[in-house]
């Protein structure tokens, strides 16, 4: 396999596992409140239910969503309503006691979010439809390959930081603060999301 292919393959990856999203902001969320490590089974969580995704749009849905589009519109309004609950939640997180009575995202709750993630989906249809190649799984399945490997460490990458940034939460106040911040940008990302497809793959025909 030409080099050139593997490198636009990480490129790819990297550029959409790194990029803030749901995901990753819960990530934050929960390195700062519980750490790395109570963080780490979300991760992984997060990981094995992106690669999954990957493996079921990439050999068998994506012939279905070119002929049925209207199954994305559905997910788009599941999945942000699914974020904008989550990030309501974070949001409305007390900070006296947060660490003991915040409960710890689990790594089942990783790979739902992921599977309710229109962000997920995206990267899933166009990743498969553009590293696919016809007659052969192999360079699809080398995509996934370092799709997983990309998206693993750009999640835990995204852990250490909110492992880091609870040494700036000392109070109470700070806390608050933290917990509105990722909770609004949570509920501006599922609105975005819903925006870019109401409103932008869908215009208004002009008379």
């Amino acid at each position: 396999m030409e080099l050139a292919l593997i490198v636009a393959m990480s490129m790819f990856s990297l550029s959409m596992s790194i990029s803030p999203g749901p995901v990753n902001m819960v990530i934050v969320a929960s390195g700062a409140t519980h750490g790395f490590w109570r963080t780490f089974p979300f991760v992984s969580g997060a990981t094995l239910g992106f690669t999954l995704l990957l493996i079921v749009v990439g050999f068998w849905l994506l012939e279905v969503m070119d002929a049925y589009p209207v199954f994305l519109e559905y997910l788009g309004v599941a999945g942000s309503a699914f974020i904008v609950y989550v990030g309501c939640r974070i949001a409305a997180s007390r900070p006296d006691g947060f660490v003991a009575k915040s409960p710890i995202p689990t790594f089942v709750q990783g790979v739902l979010l992921q599977w309710l993630n229109p962000k997920a989906w995206i990267a899933c249809a166009s990743g498969a439809a553009l590293f696919s190649r016809p007659g052969t799984p192999t360079s699809l399945i080398v995509f996934m390959a370092i799709y997983f490997v990309v998206c693993y460490l750009s999640l835990a990458a995204w852990a250490v930081l909110g492992d880091r940034a609870s040494i700036l939460l000392n109070s109470a106040r700070r806390i608050r603060i933290f917990n509105l911040t990722l909770g609004a940008m949570l509920i501006a990302t599922a609105s975005y999301m819903m925006y870019l497809q109401f409103f932008t793959a869908h215009p208004a025909s002009g008379s």
